[in-house]
């Protein structure tokens, strides 16, 4: 099924479980339709630093939108797949388009500079209030211990 939003009220991203065991989901909302994306946070994290790219080249937003705040609901409607921006220069927006895994589904965002903008720091914020990252594979660390691939069984873990 293919989701088109050409003027979305609100688009919303959060998380739901513990740190380490966090389900990341990106919601639209325009009128009454509400769709739910499932995320993985690396597709969340590239998203924003793509968004922050774009924004950066099309000038600074006016007024950001401050609420983001994930709706009650949250079954969702897909999990994402491949992930692509856009920028249509003349009307000034960015179209974000969001492919399920199996290829059956599609959203498609057409959001303003705020609510991209919005969308970014939002996005940012969710990550790194995650776990932090290990210097040396970027992997998560976990506090019972982290086996880093890059020390090959050389060295004790990175706590």
């Amino acid at each position: 099924m293919n989701y088109v939003f050409a003027n979305p009220e609100k688009v919303m991203v959060g998380v739901r479980g513990e740190v380490g065991n966090r389900l990341f989901l990106l919601q639209a909302r325009e009128g009454r339709r509400l769709v739910i994306v499932k995320c993985e946070k690396q597709q969340l994290a590239a998203l924003a630093e793509w968004l922050a790219q774009v924004i950066g080249e099309m000038g600074r937003p006016a007024e950001l939108p401050d609420d983001l705040a994930l709706e009650p609901e949250y079954e969702s409607d897909f999990d994402a797949g491949d992930i692509a921006v856009a920028i249509d220069e003349e009307a000034h927006t960015i179209e974000v388009t969001i492919e399920s895994l199996e290829g059956e589904d599609e959203l498609v965002l057409t959001l303003t500079r705020e609510w991209a903008g919005g969308l970014a720091i939002a996005i940012a914020r969710l990550v790194e209030a995650g776990r932090p990252t290990c210097p040396l594979c970027g992997g998560p660390l976990d506090p019972k211990g982290h086996d880093c691939p890059r020390t090959n069984g050389h060295a004790p873990p990175i706590r």
